[in-house]
C-alpha cells in the first residue's frame, strides 16, 4: 500500500522558534498552498487546513523583510488566495512548490 504524504498529514507547527519565525514559517506555508491551487491548479492542503492557517496570520506583524511585510500588511486576504498572483517573491513561492510539492501534479 502506497501512503500519500500530503501537506495536511504533517503536526501543526505548535510552539517551535519564538512568534516571529512561527509568523515567517506560516507566511511561506499560506503562500505555498496559494501557489499550489491558483497557479499550479495542485492544491496540496484541503480548504479547512489552508483557512485555518490563513487565520492565524498576523498580517501586521514585522518579520524584518519590508517588502514582504508590506505585502501581507496591504494584498493579504485569509478569505482567498488570489493575492499570490501579487506576491512580491512570487519567483520564490515557485521554487519552494516546486522543490517539494510539485510531484503531486504529476500523478
Amino acid at each position: 500500500m502506497t501512503v500519500v504524504m500530503r501537506a495536511e498529514n504533517f503536526p501543526p507547527l505548535g510552539e517551535w522558534g519564538s512568534p516571529l519565525e512561527r509568523e515567517v514559517r506560516r507566511r511561506i506555508q499560506v503562500s505555498v498552498g496559494a501557489y499550489a491551487y491558483e497557479v499550479a491548479n495542485t492544491p496540496i492542503f484541503s480548504d479547512n487546513i489552508w483557512d485555518r492557517m490563513a487565520q492565524q496570520i498576523t498580517p501586521r506583524m514585522g518579520t524584518c523583510h519590508p517588502l514582504l511585510d508590506e505585502f501581507f500588511a496591504t494584498q493579504f486576504s485569509p478569505m482567498t488566495g488570489m493575492w499570490i498572483h501579487d506576491h512580491p517573491d512570487l519567483r520564490g513561492v515557485k521554487r519552494t512548490f516546486d522543490r517539494y510539492y510539485a510531484h503531486y501534479s504529476r500523478r
